[in-house]
């Protein structure tokens, strides 16, 4: 959820000199960017898994801290709800066998994590939306003990002037209200990292706008909120009404979200930024000391507290991150797209399809976004949301399109080329891509699973709906454990 903050007031002298300083902080950025060297001489990924807690019958552990306390690795840290942990893998290159690294780091740290909860009589859960979760888990009282949390709530719940309406129509209908972001709390992801240079950020940023709606579509693995079937992803709709700020007479007036999929294909990082500061309020006005003109003119590298504070309360699909390591600056791009799990190797063949996938189209002759509307590629993210794997799509030279056709035929094949140049080993390659292969031949991922499970328990067996979700979850677990793709599950 990003930097930590204090609790505390915020006045509008607050406001004031945050307003100021952001657009100091922007000035400064864009200095930088035209004058500093920046650190991209070999890429770097990271990913960052958020997890679930249960207990041994599948419920909601509301017990992140004493979670926390037994794993004592600082790699994990704690999410927005009681009932979630987050875990932060360190960033590597992808060349040889990084992808197989990673499966193998993610999974050694994922079993320790898991002995040490147990030991607490809590569980780990790798889902998009934990099935048994009731309204009763989602409430102020379940916030994380971090203050940031208690303080970004009472400010979106501020700004937007009353209550936080939820309303999704898919397979069935959820409609409710709550008086805290906690909803949000219910949408577990996976966030992938590829850092760049400022020069081809934006090229990878309008690559991930393009094939998020793929990424969504054979990952997806949410579809069950509040005892309701919805969407196949239904972390989509969920996060962006959980902290939407608008009331709907401001919606009627176009404002923006704060959760955005975007309005066009942008020339550069700075236009993401730019947006920022331009379009949204901000939610957390906390002044640093730091005075960035001075510490540029001085020939170090600034901080932009501020700025990097206030994007971390827009939660764009493909963020915009700024951030140094070492007194050195370097940009990245943060793909929020993927719900989390189902399995390990499942996590990491979705990380190499979206790795892969960008690099070739950031090194094609033509450009992809140049060959559709960005409204085009914002109708695909919301139909691969609600339909997954099943989801029709609009693709440039093709028109409407099986969201698994086009992988199989077409994305697969520059994926593998994608991976290759940037060195990936051939048996890693084959190894996480073809996983991504059989689930479209399959029609098989996350949320289908979950969905004839659920059915084959609650239609068939006449299990009664809850304990249905139950069993279900506890099967999820089984075979999460198993680390076999989900594609295999029975």
């Amino acid at each position: 959820m990003g930097q930590e903050v204090d609790p505390q007031v915020f006045t509008r002298e607050d406001r004031t000199a945050f307003r100021a300083k952001i657009r100091q902080s922007l000035d400064v950025f864009s200095r930088m960017l035209r004058d500093a060297t920046f650190d991209a001489a070999r890429p770097m990924t990271g990913v960052e898994i958020e997890l679930n807690l249960i207990d041994d019958e599948g419920m909601p552990a509301l017990r992140n801290e004493v979670v926390l306390e037994a794993i004592a690795d600082d790699d994990f840290q704690t999410e927005l709800g009681q009932f979630n942990i987050e875990i932060n893998i360190d960033p590597r290159a992808l060349d040889g066998e990084g992808l197989s690294r990673y499966e193998k780091t993610i999974r050694d740290d994922l079993n320790h994590a898991d002995a040490s909860a147990r030991s607490v009589g809590v569980n780990l859960l790798m889902i998009g939306i934990l099935p048994t979760l009731k309204a009763g888990h989602m409430t102020a009282s379940t916030i994380s003990a971090n203050p940031r949390y208690a303080l970004l709530s009472e400010q979106v719940l501020a700004a937007r002037g009353e209550d936080i309406a939820i309303n999704i129509s898919g397979a069935e209908r959820l409609s409710t209200t709550s008086e805290s972001i906690m909803p949000e709390a219910a949408c577990t992801s996976v966030q992938l990292h590829l850092q760049v240079s400022p020069s081809e950020f934006a090229a990878y940023w309008n690559a991930s706008q393009t094939i998020a709606s793929t990424q969504l579509a054979i990952g997806a693995n949410s579809p069950f909120l509040m005892g309701k079937q919805l969407w196949h992803e239904t972390r989509i709709p969920l996060f962006e009404q959980a902290t939407d700020t608008r009331s709907d007479e401001l919606k009627a007036q176009g404002v923006r979200p704060r959760v955005w999929f975007g309005e066009r294909w942008i020339t550069s990082i700075f236009d993401l930024f730019e947006e920022n500061v331009r379009y949204f309020p901000a939610l957390l006005p906390v002044l640093e000391d730091e005075d960035p003109e001075v510490v540029l003119a001085a020939g170090d590298t600034p901080s932009l507290a501020e700025l990097r504070l206030h994007n971390g309360t827009i939660y764009r699909w493909n963020r915009p991150i700024y951030d140094v390591v070492g007194d050195r600056p370097h940009v990245r791009v943060e793909n929020r797209v993927l719900p989390a799990g189902p399995t390990v190797i499942d996590t990491v063949a979705n990380a190499a399809y979206y790795f892969g996938l960008v690099k070739a189209l950031v090194d094609a002759d033509r450009p992809l976004w140049t060959q559709m509307s960005f409204s085009a590629a914002e109708e695909n993210f919301t139909a691969a949301a609600k339909d997954g794997i099943g989801a029709s799509i609009y693709w440039p030279g093709i028109g409407t399109v099986g969201v698994s056709e086009l992988v199989l035929r077409k994305l697969l094949p520059m994926a593998a080329d994608g991976l290759h140049s940037l060195g990936v080993d051939s048996t890693d390659r084959d190894k996480y891509l073809g996983i991504i292969e059989q689930r479209c031949l399959t029609g098989r991922n996350g949320a289908t699973w979950q969905i004839d499970r659920f059915r084959a328990l609650y239609e068939h067996a006449g299990t009664d709906r809850a304990e249905a979700l139950r069993a279900m979850t506890l099967d999820y677990r089984e075979r999460m454990h198993s680390n076999e793709p989900v594609h295999t599950w029975d």
